[in-house]
């Protein structure tokens, strides 16, 4: 039994056309055979077969005939539904993936990271307030979809990166699959709640289907950096390192 338990999702519409046909090819056999098998009962030469005896057999043939129609009329309006559904789960990937790539090109790059950096450190260096730095870097595991399936990698960190984030942070797309985030004004403790709500984002969308593991790295003004270049040649080291272990959290 357990072989015939074993269905592959892929061949799922086969195997249901199959027994769409199946069904309804059994059906066919069964009310055709009996039908046969009455007729030379009913227009044979027995004198005791009466009308009402033509009657039900005429009543169940057209009985077999609405039962076959109405089981091809609902096989068909399965195939639409199965059919409208998949153009919609069709149509509702291309809205999300057109509404991700406008949110990726809103991110600015490495310049403007350095000048929000510089500024930002700037006016917390003046003001006496934290300046804290996270620094995520992904690592899209090896699949047939090739770039494609890196770049729908990066569509969803950066979906959660927006959703997990404050809206007062900055987030800047460092190079090709690393992504800055500016915390003004937040300590370590508080950075590390803002860092542990983007982990647990990016674990979320990586069991959701998309198979990626990824880095952080964090820095803290006054604690761990004490100039904003220091905290730029961190975030430059960052990038540039090669993929490392899943969901790892660096301190600097």
């Amino acid at each position: 039994m357990h072989f015939f338990d074993k269905v592959d999702p892929e061949t799922l519409d086969r195997r249901h056309w199959q027994l769409s046909v199946l069904s309804l090819g059994m059906i066919l056999i069964l009310g055709v055979g009996v039908a046969l098998l009455m007729y030379p009962a009913v227009f044979g030469n027995n004198p005791a077969i009466g009308r009402t005896t033509r009657t039900l057999f005429f009543g169940f043939c057209g009985l077999f005939v609405l039962v076959v129609a109405y089981l091809l009329e609902r096989q068909y309006v399965v195939y639409k539904l199965r059919r409208d559904l998949v153009e919609q789960k069709a149509q509702i990937a291309r809205l999300r993936r057109e509404a991700t790539d406008d949110l990726l090109g809103t991110f600015q790059g490495f310049s403007h990271f350095q000048d929000q950096l510089t500024m930002g450190f700037r006016r917390a260096a003046q003001a006496g307030e934290p300046l804290s730095l996270i620094l995520v870097r992904l690592n899209p595991s090896p699949t047939p979809g090739g770039q494609g399936e890196t770049s729908m990698t990066l569509r969803e960190a950066a979906r959660v990166l927006i959703h997990r984030l404050r809206t007062e942070d900055s987030v800047y797309l460092l190079s090709s699959s690393v992504f800055g985030v500016v915390l003004p004004n937040t300590c370590r403790a508080d950075m590390n709640h803002v860092v542990d709500r983007v982990a647990e984002g990016l674990v979320e969308a990586s069991k959701a289907g998309n198979d990626f593991s990824f880095d952080i790295q964090v820095v803290n003004y006054p604690e761990q950096a004490s100039t904003a270049y220091e905290m730029e040649r961190i975030a430059k080291a960052f990038s540039a390192q090669k993929e490392s272990a899943s969901g790892k959290m660096e301190a600097a």
